[in-house]
């Protein structure tokens, strides 16, 4: 753990937030040896906290002891000099479990996934995420997207719940999140952190910095770390001709070729840290590995992206 409290270690991040991929030998396997140098590898280019076991890091194909696991190691790889997060998720029993295991590795804080499978009410959502964050000391950050959406009050709600600290966006509809940022900066006192998580975030974190939503997930800082280090310095800078030219020339072919597949949110980043140089494995199923030429397709665009680095030089 990080001595500083998790807010305020991630409300002015000096770098990407992390959200590493999970490691798999040929056999499937977990392989926490790359894992472990997949997150060094990060934390040695400039993240700011790594969120292990999340979105990108496959959290729905991983049993309790690989995820346990693989947050510990995190753990140990970042030693303090950054927070680690760990996701947690699926119905309030599993989702307390999960967090309670993060907490037990060592983790600095939760990011809570949506329920599993089923579409709640305002009222049962609250208890959810009411009861997960009473689970442990960890402070944790609520994930929109997919069957858990919130109203302006029902987020109000859970800005007032001790352990709640953040909210964290893939939804993408911008006139809720709007809603929600006013609805909780006039009625709760004290900081609250709102988070792009939408995939790829950099493609609309222009839009959502509009919003006053500085803080994003970067997948892309998984396989392209000093890509996503540019545009997050030109973001932070207002440095707006250099991120202009990153999303029309590098993010923008990349979320086009995201498209092509389902799964590839993951699948895409996984292959693309494995022409990097570093071999992850593939992707458990129910996801499916990118077609060969999209992988080939890949590799031009991570291309061209280093070749407005070296450009902008």
């Amino acid at each position: 753990m990080t001595s500083a409290p998790l807010a305020a270690r991630l409300g002015i991040p000096s770098g990407p937030l992390f959200f590493p991929v999970t490691a798999y030998g040929p056999d499937g396997s977990l392989d926490l040896d790359v894992y472990r140098a997949h997150v060094r590898q990060g934390v040695e280019a400039g993240a700011a906290a790594v969120f292990a076991c999340c979105g990108t890091g496959e959290f729905h194909a991983l049993v309790p002891e690989e995820f346990e696991a693989c947050v510990r190691a995190a753990v140990q790889e970042t030693a303090g000099r950054v927070p680690v997060v760990a996701g947690a998720g699926y119905g309030t029993a599993l989702a307390v479990r999960y967090a309670r295991l993060a907490e037990a590795a060592g983790a600095d804080g939760l990011l809570a996934m949506p329920p599993y499978l089923v579409v709640a009410g305002q009222e049962g959502l609250l208890r959810h995420y009411r009861d997960v964050a009473a689970a442990t000391a960890r402070p944790m950050i609520v994930y929109q997207r997919d069957n858990a959406v919130f109203t302006p009050e029902t987020v109000v709600e859970l800005a007032r719940t001790d352990g709640i600290i953040g909210f964290k966006d893939g939804l993408g509809d911008l006139d809720l999140m709007q809603r929600i940022v006013s609805a909780v900066r006039t009625e709760v006192p004290g900081d609250f952190l709102y988070f792009n998580g939408l995939p790829t975030a950099e493609q609309t974190q222009l839009a959502y910095r509009g919003l006053g939503i500085t803080l994003y997930s970067s997948a892309v800082f998984c396989f392209a770390p000093e890509i996503a280090l540019a545009f997050h310095e030109a973001h932070r800078t207002g440095d707006d001709t250099t991120a202009h030219r990153l999303l029309d020339g590098f993010y923008k072919p990349f979320v086009e070729l995201r498209a092509q597949g389902r799964g590839y949110a993951v699948a895409l980043v996984k292959a693309g840290v494995r022409l990097r140089g570093l071999d992850v494995g593939q992707v458990r199923p129910p996801l499916h590995e990118p077609r060969e030429d999209h992988v080939k397709q890949l590799a031009q665009v991570i291309e061209r992206g280093y070749a407005i680095l070296e450009e902008n030089k």
